[in-house]
């Protein structure tokens, strides 16, 4: 897959999670799915994920070699002050939707050889920008297919 494949897939992805969002009412932003997860939990989770992504972008970028750090997604669901639970999703949709278009800005200006640039993942090893295309043009199809079953669409 080339660079420009990789953008395009990436920016279709981002798509394919704010339409899930537009589905969202009030009636289901708190009806779980098959594992416990609420469209609200789903778009707080999805803002994180995608300023760590972001994050993680740049330092591949402009720090080869350097280490990124996992995080505990389901810790970070849980924890109170973060609000996952409780907290409207309109800030953190907009920082999804910030993040990601930030991020495909990025992508937008790479070389192909840009493509093998890695940082040291704490959980994964290297982990190379392709890598990172892979994860993160994923990610947002896999929770918007779980935000639909959530809302039982």
């Amino acid at each position: 897959m080339t660079l420009k494949d990789y953008a395009q897939t990436y920016f279709e992805a981002t798509q394919v999670f704010i339409s899930a969002v537009a589905e969202i009412t009030p009636e289901n932003l708190d009806k779980a799915d098959y594992a416990g997860w609420t469209p609200r939990q789903i778009v707080h989770h999805m803002a994180d994920s995608e300023s760590q992504s972001a994050a993680r972008l740049r330092r591949i970028l402009a720090e080869p070699g350097t280490q990124i750090l996992g995080y505990d997604e389901n810790a970070w669901s849980e924890c109170k002050a973060l609000g996952y639970r409780t907290l409207p999703i309109e800030n953190s949709f907009a920082l999804y939707k910030a993040s990601r278009a930030s991020s495909h800005e990025i992508l937008k200006n790479l070389e192909e050889s840009d493509l093998e640039k890695f940082a040291i993942h704490s959980e994964r090893g290297n982990f190379t920008l392709e890598d990172w295309l892979r994860v993160y043009s994923n990610h947002p199809v896999d929770h918007a297919n779980q935000l639909r079953e959530a809302i039982g669409e």
